[in-house]
């Protein structure tokens, strides 16, 4: 039944700016009202290059997730080049409108948020849960605390931002959702996609436990 299926949530956070790209996502995965991960990880490198960030089914996210990083090892190995970001887009696109539209007894629902560099630039997409790509200039969110992130967003955010300004508003914007979704929690993950590749720039667990004597 609809009403009866469990619900999942998040805030992943994109952000373009002048120098790169920016991923933020929050740590908590959960299952209906249940906090089923307190150290979940969602955003991931799918090469030296190019990263994406998760929302929606786990499992679904994370097999596709593994499904990219082969399929772009073997796209380079044939083409004897680089892929570049539009067409790491374009290939991910396809496994989401296969993957949610298989029969399936739990439907296969993932959100994707794609960030890279190639020889053309800087390039963010936001791959949506059923397929479609849009290519962004400014700022994406994903989850269901992308509203909150929204507003911090549209509010902070500048043209030609630098990476290190842009991981602030990435903070500031998940950290913002963290207080007002319940379904996004537990600490916060930051990705910059500079000329220099793909690095971990800020990771924060967030303990809630009360100390008791």
């Amino acid at each position: 039944m609809e009403e009866n299926r469990l619900k999942t949530g998040t805030t992943t956070v994109g952000i373009q700016c002048k120098d790169g790209i920016v991923l933020a996502a929050d740590r908590r995965a959960t299952a209906g009202y249940l906090i089923a991960n307190k150290k979940a990880e969602k955003v991931f490198p799918l090469n030296e290059r190019i990263a994406v960030t998760i929302s929606g089914m786990v499992s679904d996210a994370q097999l596709l997730t593994k499904l990219m990083k082969a399929e772009l090892k073997l796209k380079e190995m044939r083409a004897d080049r680089e892929v570049t970001v539009k067409e790491a887009a374009n290939l991910l696109a396809g496994l989401i409108y296969g993957n949610v539209r298989r029969p399936s007894m739990i439907p296969g629902i993932s959100h994707f948020l794609l960030g890279g560099t190639d020889s053309s630039g800087f390039h963010l997409y936001d791959l949506f849960a059923d397929g479609s790509i849009t290519e962004i200039d400014d700022f994406v969110a994903s989850g269901s605390g992308s509203v909150i992130a929204y507003g911090v967003l549209e509010t902070l955010y500048k043209k030609d931002l630098s990476v290190a300004d842009g991981v602030d508003l990435a903070i500031k914007s998940v950290n913002a959702a963290m207080q007002r979704d319940i379904a996004s929690g537990q600490g916060i993950d930051v990705v910059s996609i500079t000329k220099d590749g793909v690095k971990k720039v800020f990771e924060q667990q967030i303990d809630y436990s009360i100390k008791v004597k």
